[in-house]
């Protein structure tokens, strides 16, 4: 297995630029692994392919306005630093932009809001550990972290939120659940349909391709995940009954097979998902088309098959199905 067996060509026009309005009316692609088909609909029918006593289980992490603006002090030079994880209390590990200039001791002014914040460790890839002299007004001076892939600026921040998102954290939205309406869940649990939410803070493997070729090489970042005991016992009540357990999500099906055989789940997830990996918990998977040479697509090809998931991919491109954060779903049962 290489990183290259998961590379594939995308026009740049169907990166999606902007949601879809309303949520639901984005396309989504249903993938059948046992008799390989591929059929498509509209994402609001999903309570009609979907069976009663199913279980959804969604990620319910909000998106830190994580992007920031400063300047070093001295020199004024400008510096962006992009939230990725809480480490302590004023402590974060983030991305910095340019980080070559940002060596330990190096000081770094967000003027709006008066905040300082000090480097104390240098990491690989553009990744520093930063002391803030407060967190208090920080997210004050923060900004939506869209993709660097969506270039139209997001004119309301909460369509790069879920509806239902809840406990604030990740420096990416999980995006298969942008998908999803206040009614849409209505019209799920009118149907039958369970719906559990657990909470993940999505980090750095996001917005970063694998850069070695021998993908088991690289290094996967740990995420912060909790699954509350209530949760975790209708989860596997359901199990039991042979219910479906749906993920909502890469992120959603990460914490779910990190936490397997657990009554509960509560710290850092550092499971990495590839081709050969036998899931424990996941029957089903909800999930948006994602970058090629990503863990995310390793993920959903360990899930349903390499040649499979990229033959759907290129029958995607072929029906102008939109890709990546605001694009359209797939759903494989």
């Amino acid at each position: 297995m290489k990183t290259s067996d998961f590379e594939y060509n995308l026009p740049q026009e169907l990166i999606a630029q902007e949601p879809v309005e309303p949520r639901d009316s984005s396309r989504l692609m249903v993938l059948d692994r046992e008799h390989r088909a591929v059929v498509h609909h509209v994402f609001s029918r999903l309570p009609d392919i979907l069976n009663s006593g199913d279980v959804l289980v969604f990620n319910n992490s909000r998106v830190l306005p994580a992007r920031i603006h400063g300047n070093r002090a001295g020199t004024g030079g400008s510096v962006e630093i992009l939230l990725l994880k809480r480490l302590d209390i004023n402590t974060w590990e983030v991305m910095a932009k340019p980080a070559r200039k940002l060596k330990t001791g190096e000081v770094v002014e967000i003027p709006p809001v008066g905040v300082t914040a000090v480097v104390i460790e240098e990491k690989e890839e553009g990744i520093r550990i930063v002391r803030f002299s407060s967190e208090e007004m920080l997210f004050e001076a923060g900004e939506m972290p869209l993709p660097p892939y969506i270039h139209k600026p997001l004119d309301n921040g909460e369509r790069y939120q879920t509806v239902y998102s809840k406990i604030l954290g990740s420096a990416a939205a999980p995006t298969s659940g942008l998908h999803f309406t206040p009614g849409l869940l209505k019209k799920l649990q009118e149907r039958g349909i369970e719906t559990h939410f657990v909470t993940l803070h999505i980090g750095l493997d996001t917005f970063r391709p694998i850069s070695t070729e021998n993908p088991c090489e690289h290094a996967i970042h740990t995420e912060y995940g909790q699954i509350a005991r209530e949760t975790a016992l209708q989860i596997n009540t359901a199990r039991q009954e042979g219910r479906r357990i749906i993920a909502v999500g890469t992120s959603t099906a990460r914490l779910l097979e990190q936490a397997a055989g657990t009554e509960g789940y509560k710290g850092w997830v550092s499971l990495y998902i590839l081709p050969g990996y036998q899931y424990k918990v996941v029957d089903a998977l909800i999930t948006n088309f994602h970058l090629p040479r990503s863990t995310l697509l390793m993920l959903v090809s360990a899930f349903a098959g390499r040649e499979f998931v990229l033959q759907a991919y290129q029958e995607a491109i072929k029906n102008q199905y939109r890709f990546y954060s605001f694009g359209d779903a797939m759903l494989i049962l």
